[in-house]
C-alpha cells in the first residue's frame, strides 16, 4: 500500500495560487472562453494604458531636439504605419483565438525554442522600459516631494507588483479610474503653452535639430536615425496581445468587427 504523500505548506500555497485563474491569468496557454467576457471597448481602454508610459514623451522630446521637428514627424508617421501593418495580423489572431505571444510564435513556426527566445526578447524589452519609466517617476518624486532618488526607484518598482498580481481584472479597473486624470495631466501642459502669448510654437515646429547643424527641412540621415530609435517600440505589440486575447470570441457575420 503506497504511503501518504506529505504536502508541505509552501507547496500547498503554490498550488492554490496556480489554481486561482484570476492570479494566473492563463499565462502561456489558451485563454478560456469563460475569461473572455470583457467588451472590446473595455479591453481597448486597458491596452491604452500600456502605451501611455512617460518614456514615449521623453523619446519624442529627445528626437525633436536631436533630429528636428520635420524629421521626427515623418519618422513617427512612417514607423507608426509599419507597426500598424505588422500589428494587424498579430492582433487579429490573438483576439480571434485567445493566444498570447508565446503561443502565437509557436504557431508561426518558431517552435518551442524559438518562442522561448522571442519571449525573452519581449521580456527584456519590457524590463528596459520599466526601468526607464521608474527613473522618470523617481525623478518626478524627487522634484515634487523631495524623495531621494534611490527611494523613488524602489517605490516606483514595487508599486507595480500589486497592480499586476490579479491580471487584467485589476489592471482594467485601475486604468478606467485613472485614465481621466492621465488625459487631463497630458493636455494641461499643452493648453498652458498654447494659452501663453509668447509661446515659441513656430520655433518648435521649425527646429532643425541639434544634430543637423542648423539646416532646416528634411534630412534623410536624421530621419533614418529617428526611425531606428522608434522601431524599437515594435515589440510593444507583445503587451497588446496580452490584453487582446481577453476580448469575447468574434460573433458570426460581423466581418472584421468584434
Amino acid at each position: 500500500m503506497p504511503g501518504r504523500q506529505r504536502i508541505i505548506p509552501v507547496r500547498r500555497e503554490y498550488n492554490q495560487w496556480v489554481a486561482n485563474e484570476t492570479l494566473e491569468d492563463f499565462a502561456l496557454r489558451f485563454t478560456a472562453k469563460r475569461a473572455r467576457r470583457w467588451s472590446g471597448w473595455r479591453v481597448a481602454q486597458t491596452a491604452l494604458g500600456s502605451v501611455a508610459f512617460l518614456a514615449l514623451e521623453a523619446i519624442g522630446g529627445t528626437l525633436i531636439l536631436s533630429s528636428g521637428f520635420t524629421n521626427t514627424l515623418w519618422a513617427v508617421l512612417t514607423v507608426g504605419l509599419v507597426i500598424f501593418l505588422t500589428g494587424v495580423p498579430v492582433s487579429a489572431y490573438a483576439a480571434r483565438y485567445g493566444l498570447d505571444v508565446d503561443l502565437l510564435t509557436r504557431g508561426a513556426g518558431f517552435g518551442y525554442i524559438g518562442s522561448t527566445i522571442t519571449s525573452l526578447i519581449y521580456a527584456s524589452f519590457t524590463y528596459l522600459f520599466f526601468a526607464i519609466e521608474a527613473a522618470i517617476l523617481a525623478l518626478a518624486l524627487e522634484l515634487g516631494f523631495g524623495l531621494p532618488l534611490a527611494v523613488g526607484y524602489l517605490v516606483s518598482a514595487l508599486a507595480v507588483i500589486p497592480l499586476v498580481t490579479y491580471g487584467i481584472a485589476l489592471i482594467s479597473r485601475f486604468q478606467l479610474v485613472t485614465q481621466p486624470v492621465w488625459l487631463a495631466l497630458n493636455l494641461l501642459p499643452i493648453a498652458c503653452i498654447a494659452a501663453y502669448a509668447d509661446a515659441p510654437l513656430d520655433a518648435w515646429m521649425t527646429h532643425a535639430g541639434l544634430a543637423g547643424g542648423g539646416a532646416e527641412g528634411f534630412d534623410l540621415l536624421l530621419f533614418g536615425s529617428a526611425c531606428g530609435i522608434l522601431f524599437a517600440l515594435i515589440a510593444q505589440i507583445g503587451e497588446q496581445v496580452d490584453f487582446l486575447r481577453f476580448v469575447p470570441p468574434q460573433a458570426p457575420g460581423r466581418g472584421w468587427r468584434w
